[in-house]
């Protein structure tokens, strides 16, 4: 099996398309993408998608994120992090009320606006390029302001002038900003002095393997023996058990009739006009396809039909 996820622990310092070009290197398999980027500052989870499974990337990345994350008070940088320019510094006279009173005020749906030295793009280029440019970008990145929610944040320890918080938010979350914007509330700024992601929806922090473990795995020609199945990463939807014969049109990319003891589980999720999606298996066991459910033909079309996993 050359087709699935790895749960790599990232370290400090790479960028996450190093790593994935790190495991191209490794595996010999082009088709190599990650699944919710991570700063060089950053470490910890970072869903590697390898050759069939980057087609469930977004599946990962939809997926509820959870930090933990150093935060420095003091200090404005322009990055929102301590790889940045320092811009601004401050003597901290902060309680440990102060901080959890600041807080409260990011619990639940907010609205987050993202740093100017960030990946998001504005008329095709990436802000950290215009950033780096010397352009202002004030008006730009209030515009790219974005709803996101905040659905646990907790001040775990407080060690002046540094704290550290357990943070578990939507995807699209920036905890930079997050980090930035409870400085701005205290007075005394703050910047990201690390991050750790320990979990993004299944995948958790105490079960990723190493780039060196996945190195010696490769060396002995069993890198696959660490992959996840596709599936995984779809967990969240119910599943579609299929007999033979609509296993084979599936595959084929024909639509099935939908009966509602073939499906087994239930979640829901609407995506667009689609009803629901599920996830489709054949009379063995084996993972066909991402199905979803047309309500007005009463029908599971085939989404993505993953070739490789037929019966």
């Amino acid at each position: 099996m050359t087709d699935g996820l790895l749960n790599i622990n990232k370290p400090r310092g790479p960028t996450s398309h190093d790593v994935v070009r790190r495991v191209r290197a490794l595996t010999g398999i082009r088709r190599v993408g990650h699944a919710g980027t991570l700063d060089p500052l950053a470490t910890g989870v970072l869903v590697i998608c390898v050759g069939q499974a980057t087609r469930v990337a977004q599946y990962v990345m939809n997926e509820r994120k959870i930090y933990r994350a150093l935060v420095c008070m003091g200090i404005t940088t322009d990055t929102y992090d301590a790889e940045g320019r320092i811009v601004a510094e401050t003597q901290v006279e902060v309680s440990r009320d102060q901080i959890e009173s600041a807080l409260a005020q990011f619990r639940g749906p907010i609205t987050q606006v993202p740093p100017a030295y960030s990946a998001i793009k504005h008329e095709g280029t990436p802000l950290y390029r215009l950033a780096r440019r010397g352009i202002e970008l004030d008006q730009v990145v209030q515009s790219k302001a974005r709803q996101i929610e905040i659905f646990d944040l907790e001040l775990s320890n407080w060690n002046p002038p540094e704290c550290m918080l357990e943070v578990t938010c939507s995807p699209g979350t920036y905890v930079r900003s997050l980090a930035h914007d409870v400085g701005q509330v205290l007075g005394c700024g703050a910047h990201l002095g690390g991050l750790t992601r320990l979990a993004s929806g299944r995948f958790h922090l105490e079960d990723t393997i190493t780039l060196d473990e996945l190195a010696c795995a490769a060396a002995e020609q069993r890198w696959s023996d660490l992959l996840h199945p596709i599936d995984a990463a779809l967990y969240r939807f119910p599943a579609l058990r299929l007999d033979a014969d609509a296993a084979r049109r599936v595959v084929l990319g024909q639509a099935v009739q939908a009966r509602e003891s073939e499906s087994e589980g239930t979640g829901r999720e609407k995506e667009g006009d689609v009803a629901c999606l599920s996830r489709a298996y054949g009379p063995e066991g084996d993972f066909l396809a991402l199905m979803a459910h047309d309500l007005e033909a009463n029908v599971w079309r085939p989404r993505r039909v993953f070739k490789d996993h037929r019966t």
